[in-house]
C-alpha cells in the first residue's frame, strides 16, 4: 500500500506543478526601457491613423472625420495658446478646484470609509443615506450647487467633491472589510489599543483598497470639474473647451479635450506614486508584475 500511494503521489506531482504554474501571473520579460518605448510606438500609431483619417476624410457608415481637425491644426493652435495668457489662467482655476475639492473628499472619504468598515453602528447610521446619494450624477447636483453656495467657485468646488467621494468611500470599506479577522483578533490578544489597532493593522491593510480609491476619485473629480465649469464656471480648462465651441475654434476643442486628459492622467498617476511611496510593501507587490 505505501508503494502504491507513493507511485500515484509521484504521478500527480507534474500535475500539480502545472496547475501552480498556471496560477503565477505571466511576467513580461520586456525592459522598462523597452516597455516605454512599446508605448510610444502606441501614441504614435494613435496619432498617425487620426492624420490619415482627418487627411481623407474617412467615413464609417454614421461617423464622419470630415469636420474633425488634423494633428497639426491641433498641433498649431496649442502652440499658439502656449503664448497666451489665457493658459496659466485656465490652468491654474480648475488646479485649485480640483485639489479642494478632491483633498475634502479624501478625508472625508477615508475616514467614514475607516469608521464603516470598522463599526457596525456607524455602518447602520450613516451608509443608507450614502447609498442613496452615490448613484445620482454630479451633473445633476450642479443647479442645487449653485442654489447651496453663494458663489459658483464653491459650487464647482463642491461638485468635484461629490464626484471623487464615492470612489474613495467605498474603496476604503471594502478594504477595511477585505482585512484578515485573525490579523485583528491577534492584535487585541496582544494589547493593542483602539487608535493603534487602526494606525497599525486597519489602515495599512486597507492601504491598497484606500490607494486605488484615491487613483480612481481623482479621474473623477477631473470628470465632474470639467463638467461643472462648462455649465456653470468663467475660467477653467472645461470652460475653455466649451468657449471653443461656442467659438467655432474646433481646434482649440481639441486641445481642451487633451489638456484635461493631460491633467486627469498626470494626477492619478501622481497619487499612484505617492501612495507607492507611503506604502513599501505595496511598492514590492507592483514591482514583481
Amino acid at each position: 500500500m505505501a508503494t502504491s500511494f507513493e507511485s500515484t503521489e509521484s504521478r500527480d506531482l507534474p500535475a500539480l506543478d502545472r496547475a501552480r504554474s498556471s496560477a503565477v501571473p505571466e511576467v513580461s520579460n520586456r525592459t522598462p526601457v523597452s516597455r516605454s518605448i512599446w508605448r510610444c510606438a502606441s501614441l504614435v500609431a494613435c496619432l498617425g491613423l487620426w492624420q490619415i483619417a482627418t487627411q481623407y476624410k474617412i467615413s464609417l457608415g454614421f461617423v464622419t472625420m470630415a469636420n474633425v481637425p488634423a494633428p497639426t491644426d491641433v498641433a498649431q493652435a496649442f502652440w499658439h495658446l502656449l503664448h497666451s495668457p489665457k493658459l496659466p489662467m485656465h490652468l491654474f482655476a480648475s488646479i485649485v478646484r480640483v485639489l479642494v475639492g478632491f483633498s475634502a473628499a479624501a478625508m472625508v472619504g477615508v475616514g467614514f470609509g475607516l469608521a464603516i468598515g470598522r463599526y457596525r453602528a456607524f455602518e447602520d447610521s450613516v451608509l443608507p443615506s450614502l447609498e442613496v446619494l452615490r448613484p445620482i450624477p454630479a451633473v445633476a447636483w450642479i443647479p442645487l450647487a449653485i442654489l447651496m453656495f453663494p458663489s459658483s467657485e464653491m459650487s464647482m468646488m463642491f461638485i468635484t467633491f461629490i464626484g471623487a467621494l464615492f470612489p474613495i468611500l467605498l474603496n476604503t470599506i471594502h478594504g477595511v472589510e477585505g482585512i484578515d479577522p485573525r490579523l485583528v483578533a491577534t492584535a487585541r490578544s496582544l494589547g493593542t489599543r483602539r487608535l493603534s489597532l487602526f494606525s497599525e493593522v486597519i489602515v495599512p491593510g486597507a492601504a491598497p483598497a484606500i490607494l486605488t480609491g484615491l487613483s480612481i476619485g481623482m479621474g473623477t473629480a477631473w470628470f465632474c470639474l470639467i463638467t461643472a465649469e462648462m455649465i456653470a464656471g468663467q475660467y477653467g480648462i472645461g470652460y475653455f473647451t466649451w468657449e471653443s465651441y461656442t467659438l467655432q475654434n474646433y481646434a482649440d476643442i481639441v486641445v481642451g479635450m487633451l489638456l484635461i486628459g493631460a491633467l486627469g492622467m498626470g494626477s492619478s498617476v501622481l497619487v499612484k506614486r505617492l501612495g507607492l511611496v507611503l506604502m513599501p510593501w505595496y511598492r514590492l507587490s507592483e514591482a514583481r508584475r
